[in-house]
């Protein structure tokens, strides 16, 4: 499995409200949708811990994907195609693939 984590912060003049309602109602039914994911969640930042300062980032997504290959294929749809733009229009994200550290060192 290869998660993925997205650093969000959205682009100025965008709501968190009419975000959040996009992404509840778009974003992540479409994505979990896919074969390749096994579970899509999405986190808004609401502090550092023991800080008052502001989270670096506005949200954070979290992609489980089971089939990189087959995740890559379906990135390439038109829906999913539609579907980054809107959200490259709400936001400035960073992505991150990560691998879980287990057994024996990389």
């Amino acid at each position: 499995m290869t998660r993925i984590i997205v650093l969000v912060n959205l682009k100025p003049g965008k709501s968190a409200a009419d975000y959040e309602r996009w992404a509840l109602t778009t974003d992540l039914p479409t994505v979990n949708a896919l074969k390749s994911i096994d579970g899509f969640t999405l986190f808004q930042s609401t502090g550092l811990l023991g800080s008052d300062a502001k989270p670096p980032y506005d949200y954070v997504e979290i992609l489980d994907i089971n089939d990189m290959d087959l995740f890559g294929q379906e990135a390439s749809t038109e829906t999913m195609g539609r579907i980054a733009a809107e959200f490259n229009e709400w936001s400035t994200p960073t992505f991150i693939l990560t691998r879980q550290v287990t057994g024996e060192p990389a």
